[in-house]
């Protein structure tokens, strides 16, 4: 009888420990590109790592700023650039600790030298970095440096003008 009541918790109170935490994708450059060129609408992508005091203090306000942006259906990706022995367990306990909602995959590639100049020809890899792109009105920004709230504001606002 122990066993049955123990079993039954189980099926009680795991769905809802579970519920909150998100599946990480493990994405190529190729698939990140190929999500930028087929958005419709306007994205905002930031890369990090969860190594990264920066990138984890900047997630929060992304995260506040574009849901002020929901009526112009603007999207938050966040991309990670974690270790791979980070994927996909330490990143998504990560995420559920912080509260991060938005969407998240880890870029799956060796060399970052060889993807970070396709995403912008200037950058090295530093982060936090962040790409807004508005297909629709032939936008793009990126920014290879931490944003104070006030940059991300003014930048959303070009974003969806």
């Amino acid at each position: 009888m122990k066993t049955k009541s123990f079993i039954l918790t189980l099926f009680v109170f795991l769905p809802a420990f579970y519920a909150d935490a998100q599946t990480i994708k493990k994405w190529k450059y190729a698939e990140l590109e190929q999500y930028i060129n087929q958005s419709k609408t306007p994205v905002v992508i930031n890369f990090w790592a969860t190594f990264c005091k920066p990138c984890v203090e900047e997630i929060p306000y992304f995260q506040k700023a574009i849901k002020k942006y929901e009526s112009k259906k603007v999207k938050l990706l966040l991309v990670s650039l974690d270790f791979p022995e980070y994927y996909p367990e330490k990143i998504e306990a990560f995420a559920k600790k912080n509260g991060f909602t938005a969407e998240i995959v880890w870029i799956d590639e060796e060399d970052p030298g060889q993807f970070c100049p396709k995403i912008d020809k200037n950058w090295s890899g530093v982060m936090p970095a962040t790409l807004f792109i508005n297909k629709k009105r032939n936008y793009k920004s990126f920014h290879a440096q931490q944003l104070t709230e006030q940059e991300l504001t003014a930048e959303l606002e070009n974003l969806t003008k």
